[in-house]
């Protein structure tokens, strides 16, 4: 039990490295370029990061089903990477389930993703937040 909780923490942990360093790179993104409407510009940034927000998360579902597929607690990719986003977004449809010995990974995972989750919300106010104050700026000068 001991090996699989420190597994599982294991990709927990690859998961905060993907989740962090794809927020550094949606970071850059948040520039308001010249001679476009801020309007448009910002609509531009909040669907481009929302989608990379998505492509992380579907990154780090893809890892716990690769652990699940790698270990045999589940029999092929696509039944675990269905399994593990059900699990990770907390939905737990309960239609598929690991393995006795994996049942505290999958916990691990739905906590992963709840705190992977969270982040994301968190960035993605931050980037309202700090576009909208750029507009404003933008609109007094």
């Amino acid at each position: 039990m001991v090996t699989r909780l420190i597994v599982a923490c294991s990709v927990m942990a690859l998961c905060v490295v993907v989740h962090a360093a794809g927020l550094a790179v949606a970071l850059r993104w948040l520039r308001l370029p010249p001679g476009i409407h801020p309007v448009l510009s910002n609509l531009r940034i909040f669907i481009r990061v929302a989608a990379w927000i998505v492509i992380l998360h579907l990154v780090e579902v893809m890892a716990w089903a690769a652990l699940y597929v790698w270990n045999r607690a589940l029999p092929d990719m696509e039944t675990a990477a269905y399994f593990s986003a059900v699990t990770y977004t907390t939905t737990g449809y309960g239609d598929v389930v690991l393995p006795a010995g994996w049942r505290l990974d999958g916990g691990v995972e739905a906590l992963t993703g709840i705190l992977m989750c969270g982040w994301s919300t968190g960035f993605f106010v931050a980037v309202v937040n700090r576009l909208s104050i750029a507009s404003r700026d933008a609109a007094h000068r």
